[in-house]
């Protein structure tokens, strides 16, 4: 289960990991992207997907082999109830594995072009909310998840040269949601950004730091 699976892509990966014989489904709540994750898995037919808030969801107990999420766990109102009810639907032999972010202040993805356009005062701390390892071992203990493992990982992010690495930076992430929400915002922030990457050096192939967190856990 692919909890948060937006469009489709890590939906695709793991379909190619279990093959024909076994089975994908991802979950998201959200109906646009999964109308594209749809689209994207067509033809697969031992992929699934649920429109579902992932506290609610209701597959049976002990009926999945793994749960896995990529960015798409840190914002569930109840944390606690959400693992707790992925548990629920674990095998006793199952898996749990996700990635997460670590704080703001450690991905310079995110926080350059933040900064650099005044405007980390406006970012959205939700998805850095597993910043503490010790916040997320908790959750999984109380949720009865065993052999917990949360290990840092550094990755140099890049989209391309400068042009596209600006252009992501624009689009996605806390810059690119406050200037999709404040677009008079854009054309100073699109200014700056681009100053700082070009002084990064390689305009060729500009990269930026992202600093996660890599948990797993048994049922």
């Amino acid at each position: 289960m692919d909890v948060g699976c937006g469009t489709g892509q890590t939906v695709l990966q793991l379909a190619e990991m279990v093959g024909p014989q076994g089975r994908v489904v991802g979950v998201d709540m959200a109906h646009v992207l999964l109308d594209a994750a749809r689209e994207r898995t067509n033809g697969l037919g031992y992929v699934s997907f649920i429109e579902s808030d992932a506290l609610l969801l209701n597959l049976p107990d002990d009926s999945i082999d793994a749960v896995f999420s990529r960015f798409g766990v840190m914002a569930f109102a109840d944390p606690v109830a959400t693992f707790s009810n992925f548990h629920r639907m674990l095998k006793p032999t199952g898996r749990l594995a996700f990635v997460c972010w670590r704080s703001l202040e450690e991905n310079e993805l995110d926080v350059l072009p933040l900064r650099v356009a005044g405007l980390e005062h406006l970012a959205d701390p939700t998805p850095f909310s597993f910043e503490a390892p010790s916040y997320v071992q908790d959750i999984l203990e109380k949720a009865d998840f065993n052999d917990i493992r949360i290990v840092a990982h550094d990755q140099a992010v890049t989209s391309g040269d400068l042009d596209a690495m600006a252009t992501v930076l624009l689009r996605v992430g806390p810059l690119g949601r406050i200037v999709r929400e404040n677009p008079e915002l854009r054309a100073l922030a699109e200014t700056r950004v681009r100053a700082a990457l070009a002084a990064k050096g390689d305009t060729a192939n500009v990269a930026l730091q992202a600093a996660t967190w890599i948990v797993t856990a048994r049922a």
